[in-house]
C-alpha cells in the first residue's frame, strides 16, 4: 500500500560503524511496514522482532525533555507583550530560539529541540488555541511561597474545540529552519491530554477531569499526526499528570488515554513520554515514587520512557532492568531543581551505575526535566557537564563520541 511504501526519514548520524548499523535498522523498520501489509507470513516473525524492538539510534545517547531557559529580555517581553506588534512577537521567538539552539549545539547534545522558547509555559500557552474557555488572568493564590496551587484555571463556558491545532508544527518548522544541516537530531515535545485538562475546570458538559480529557485527546492526537507529516522524526508526549497522581488513579486506564493518543503516530516516528513529578517553581507536586505505575505502564506505545532520577538519588534505579526488556529508558541525571553543578565524572559515575541495570544500547541520558525553571548559567554549565560525563563512559566502552 501507499502508506507502507512511504519514506522512513533518514537520522542524522557521522559515517560511524554504529551509525551504519542505525541506518540499517532503520531499513528494516522501511521493509517491516511493507511486510505488515502481508498477513500469514510468519516466516518473516524473527525480522517483524528485531525490527520492532530497535534501541537507541546511538549508544548511551545524549537528550533534553524539552524546554529550556528562557533570555532575561524574553521575560521581560512577555511580561509587556502587549507593547509588541505580531512582527516584533515573531523576531523575538526567532531570536530566542536560535539562542536555544547554539546552546544546546555547544554542549554537543545529541538531540534537541527549540527550548519551547514560543510557549510562557510547559502547557499554560496552550490554553491559548483553546476554544470554549475563559482564561483566568490571575491565580487565587498570589503571594508567598512559589507552589502549583499558583497557577490558575480556566473555565469551560462553551463545547472545547482546538481549530487551528496547538502550535507545535510551527515550533518544529523554526527549529528546522534555525538548525544547522547534518547537526543533531531535532524532536518536538507535546503535552498530552490528560496533563493538559489539569487547568481547566469541570462543568455540567464536561463533569469531571476525565470528560476534559477525552474532549481534548483527539486534537492532541491530530497535532501529534500533523508533526510526523510535517518531517518531524521525534517525538516526546509529555504527561506527567500521569506520572503524578498514578498512585491514586485507574493506572490501565492512563495507559489507555495515551495509547489512544499516539495511535497515529506509533511506528512512524521515534516517541518517547517523560514521566516526572512536577517542577513548576523547582517543586514536585506528589508522592514521588515510579513502583505504583507499574507494570501498567509497561504497556504505553512508546520507543521510550524518560524517569527522573538525579533529584531522587537514583531511588527505584533497579526499575531500569525491567522496563529495557521492552523499551529504552532515558534517565534523568541532571537534578534541575539543584544549582549544585554535577561534574563530568559525577555524571560518569551516574551512567556506570544505570550500566549495570542494561546495556549502552538501552539508555540516553537528559536532565531531571525541561530546563525552564532552572537558571540559563546553571543550565550551561549542567548540559556540558552531562554530555562530557557521558562521553567518559563512552570512551571506557570504545562507542564514537
Amino acid at each position: 500500500s501507499a502508506a507502507a511504501l512511504a519514506v522512513v526519514p533518514a537520522t542524522k548520524c557521522s559515517k560511524s560503524l554504529f551509525c551504519l548499523l542505525g541506518e540499517r535498522r532503520l531499513f528494516l523498520m522501511y521493509i517491516i511496514r511493507i511486510i505488515d501489509c502481508f498477513h500469514g507470513l510468519s516466516y518473516f516473525s524473527p525480522l517483524i522482532y528485531l525490527t520492532k524492538n530497535i534501541m537507541q539510534p546511538i549508544p548511551l545517547r545524549t537528550t533534553v525533555i524539552g524546554s529550556y531557559p528562557f533570555p532575561s529580555w524574553l521575560i521581560f517581553a512577555s511580561d509587556h507583550i502587549e507593547q509588541f506588534g505580531p512582527a516584533d512577537i515573531l523576531e523575538m521567538q526567532d531570536d530566542a530560539v536560535s539562542i536555544a539552539v547554539k546552546d544546546q549545539i555547544a554542549a554537543g547534545l545529541d538531540v534537541i529541540t527549540d527550548g519551547e522558547q514560543s510557549r510562557f509555559d510547559f502547557n499554560l500557552s496552550f490554553y491559548a488555541y483553546i476554544q470554549g474557555i475563559n482564561m483566568e488572568t490571575r491565580t487565587e493564590r498570589v503571594w508567598g511561597p512559589p507552589a502549583h496551587d499558583q497557577r490558575g484555571k480556566h473555565e469551560i463556558i462553551e463545547e472545547l474545540d482546538v481549530p487551528n491545532g496547538f502550535g507545535a508544527v510551527r515550533e518544529y518548522d523554526r527549529l528546522l529552519s534555525l538548525s544547522p544541516e547534518n547537526g543533531p537530531t531535532l524532536k518536538a515535545s507535546l503535552p498530552g491530554p490528560y496533563t493538559l485538562s489539569g487547568r481547566i475546570l469541570p462543568n455540567k458538559d464536561y463533569p469531571d477531569r476525565w470528560a476534559i480529557t477525552e474532549a481534548l485527546l483527539p486534537h492532541v492526537r491530530k497535532e501529534l499526526i500533523d508533526l510526523v507529516e510535517a518531517g518531524c522524526t521525534e517525538i516526546t508526549v509529555d504527561e506527567p499528570s500521569m506520572s503524578c497522581y498514578g498512585y491514586r488513579e485507574d493506572t490501565k486506564r492512563f495507559v489507555d488515554i495515551f495509547n489512544r493518543t499516539v495511535e497515529g503516530i506509533v511506528g512512524k516516528c521515534r516517541l518517547s513520554t517523560h514521566l516526572c513529578f512536577g517542577n513548576f517553581k523547582g517543586h514536585a507536586v506528589s508522592l514521588r515514587r515510579y513502583a505504583p505505575l507499574f507494570p501498567d505502564f509497561m504497556n504505553l506505545n512508546v520507543d521510550e520512557i524518560h524517569l527522573e532520577m538525579a533529584s531522587r538519588e537514583f531511588c527505584e534505579i533497579e526499575m531500569i532492568e525491567e522496563i529495557a526488556k521492552k523499551k529504552d529508558v532515558s534517565i534523568g541525571v541532571i537534578d534541575v531543581k539543584s544549582y549544585f553543578i554535577e561534574s563530568p565524572e559525577h555524571i560518569a559515575e551516574s551512567v556506570r551505575r544505570c550500566l549495570k541495570h542494561t546495556t549502552p544500547e538501552r539508555l540516553s541520558f537528559s536532565p531531571d526535566c525541561g530546563l525552564s525553571q532552572t537558571a540559563r548559567w546553571a543550565t550551561e554549565e549542567k548540559l556540558v557537564n552531562m554530555v562530557e560525563g557521558v562521553h567518559i563512559v563512552r570512551n571506557e566502552l570504545g562507542l564514537p563520541i
